[in-house]
């Protein structure tokens, strides 16, 4: 799979470049400047503000057992993945804190950026096509924790991503133990999430032809309020990511390791066959892997993610704020 072939550029890229990594996970990028919008742009980004309002939604904190829980529901005590990563199951206890039911698209980030003085994204000549109405947009770690908090000063309270431990246990509605975030925790192609022949007909008519087209709320959301969390892009998390981490993770509201060289994901990114995302765990609630948090533009690749190397990975925002106009589901 291409995407897979991306992962291993970027690792040999990062092997050589890891002892210039720190925690705060630093980016070329330039970083947004604040100016001040005309009537018009800010009455959009009010609009945005409105909206952000509206899809938040509360997600009463409590505790609950993070992780594979196979050992412990199967009757044959296997692991539901077998995913290293995924291992051991522990206990966590989460604060009350809320999260976007959607993933944040291009229209809602094109506000941010020209906020800020920044240039449009996915801008390249193919990625352009992918540009199409309620799509994803695809962002570096560091674009999707700037655009959260800079959402954050708009809206008038602190946003950030979500930990690790905020998604899966929204995505399980609230740590039960649920293997696939749907509707109604079962995976059922063409129904509650993309079916090959669904994301074919799409990408057809929109004249890309065998490029996987992500386009968002297409499908039923969770009991929770939340929509595609188990297809169109992987979410960045504020983690860093550590496949040992489950072994000291403490209980009260984990945040990931102090320091590292991949930000942690969640979701999926389909560019497999559906059937195959399903059978690797990857659309599954407990699976988790990382990628590097800001990789840069490839100009003599000829992999097509690799046109925006920020492709495959979106934004969701989370807010650890209590504001009662955060309605509970």
């Amino acid at each position: 799979m291409i995407f897979i072939r991306i992962k291993i550029q970027s690792l040999s890229i990062l092997l050589l470049s890891s002892l210039a990594l720190t925690a705060c996970a630093k980016s070329t990028e330039t970083g947004p400047k604040e100016t001040k919008p005309s009537p018009e742009l800010q009455q959009k980004i009010q609009q945005l503000v409105e909206k952000t309002k509206k899809n938040m939604i509360f997600v009463e904190g409590g505790s609950f057992m993070m992780g594979d829980f196979g050992p412990v529901t199967r009757k044959d005590k296997l692991p539901i993945t077998g995913l290293y990563a995924a291992m051991p199951l522990h206990k966590v206890t989460l604060d009350s804190y809320s999260l976007n039911a959607y993933k944040t698209t291009f229209d809602d980030f094109d506000l941010y950026t020209e906020a800020t003085g920044q240039p449009k994204i996915g801008m390249q000549e193919i990625s352009k096509k992918l540009r199409v109405p309620n799509a994803p947009a695809g962002v570096s770690w560091q674009q999707a924790q700037n655009y959260c908090q800079w959402l954050g000063q708009q809206v008038g309270i602190p946003m950030n991503l979500p930990t690790e431990a905020q998604w899966e246990y929204a995505a399980r509605n609230r740590g039960q133990y649920i293997i696939y975030p749907t509707d109604n925790g079962k995976y059922e192609m063409g129904r509650n999430v993309w079916s090959d022949e669904q994301r074919h007909q799409l990408s057809k008519s929109l004249e890309m032809d065998g490029v996987p087209i992500p386009t968002l709320g297409k499908f039923p959301p969770s009991p929770l309020g939340f929509y595609d969390l188990a297809t169109d892009s992987y979410e960045w998390m504020s983690d860093w990511f550590d496949p040992q981490y489950y072994k000291n993770s403490p209980e009260k509201n984990p945040q990931g390791p102090a320091t590292g060289t991949l930000k942690s994901v969640r979701s999926t990114y389909q560019v497999a066959g559906t059937l195959d995302l399903q059978i690797s765990g990857e659309v599954t609630t407990i699976y988790r892997s990382g990628e590097e948090p800001n990789p840069q533009f490839e100009k003599d690749s000829s992999a097509f993610t690799s046109i925006n190397p920020n492709g495959a990975t979106a934004v969701r925002c989370a807010s650890n704020s209590h504001q009662p106009f955060l309605k509970q589901k």
